[in-house]
């Protein structure tokens, strides 16, 4: 992927801030590491999703944190920055078309663990979206397990790991993750897995339309590009790390879909670009 567009000024790095002390709260009393650590393992639900599956509500008050003024200087870093600077001339375009105005967010870097409106953030977490500040959180680590882990290097599975997160920014400016919530408490846990599964494919087809654009636009591609992020999608969909982790696939407790649907609807949005065609909540089949 090409890496020399400018870079966003949206992005806060509390690198070495110090995390927060003695580890942070953890989400969701005594078994939320273990929930975070597998949530990790499916790319990072969001955390008021986490805690409405298991049935709780406990979050941490929203904690007011002094935003660093500085860019990021690691290589890593400007790269993150400019992959969202990218993702922001794609939804701001993208929104006009819709006579809307785009509200971009920001994107957090963190080490540990740092201070959330949707509860203390953790690495184990891994990348996630909280809709109630509007930002986007990684610790870069992830990265790494990406790489180690999932099998999923390359710069652009990286690039399709901040698109797929900004996708759930995209659903809270359109009502959809407000619309997705009120109908939850009326639905069984099969019923809200399945809701769940339709959340993420539709910010995996809105990855893919971003791609779309980007290449259109700013001619942002190299060759294998797809492919990594085609790669990625496949090694977190829940069948692949079901598999792995327990020998066996349960289809009903899937929250985020198939290694299939995942890459199907990443090439839905990079092949169609267009919103229409992401409308994973009407679809027929998955």
């Amino acid at each position: 992927m090409r890496t020399d567009g400018r870079e966003s000024g949206n992005v806060e790095d509390r690198r070495g801030m110090g995390g927060i002390p003695g580890g942070g709260r953890t989400i969701g009393g005594g078994i939320g590491v273990l929930v975070v650590a597998v949530a990790a393992m499916f790319f990072g639900i969001d955390p008021r999703l986490v805690l409405g599956l298991l049935g709780g509500s406990e979050q941490a008050p929203p904690t007011r944190v002094e935003t660093p003024t500085s860019k990021p200087q690691d290589e890593m870093g400007r790269f993150v920055s400019v992959v969202l600077a990218d993702t922001e001339d794609t939804w701001s375009t993208l929104f006009k078309q819709m006579g809307r105005t785009y509200e971009q967010p920001r994107l957090v870097l963190f080490t540990q663990a740092t201070p959330t409106a949707c509860g203390t953030g953790q690495s184990a977490m891994g990348p996630f979206y909280c809709p109630l500040d509007r930002r986007v959180y990684i610790d870069l680590a992830f990265y790494r397990l990406l790489q180690e882990r999932f099998k999923a290097p390359g710069d652009f599975a990286q690039a399709y790991v901040i698109a797929h997160e900004v996708g759930h920014h995209v659903q809270n400016m359109l009502g959809i993750m407000e619309k997705v919530q009120a109908s939850r408490p009326r639905l069984s846990e099969a019923q809200n897995n399945a809701l769940s599964v339709r959340v993420e494919l539709q910010a995996d087809c809105f990855a893919g339309l971003w791609a779309h654009h980007a290449q259109r636009s700013r001619q942002v591609l190299e060759q294998g590009d797809i492919e990594e992020a085609l790669r990625a999608a496949t090694a977190i969909g829940d069948d692949t790390l079901q598999r792995k982790t327990q020998g066996s696939v349960v289809p009903e407790s899937f929250t985020h879909g198939s290694a299939a649907q995942r890459t199907r609807w990443f090439r839905r949005g990079f092949e169609s670009g267009t919103v229409s065609a992401c409308n994973t909540f009407d679809a027929a089949t998955l």
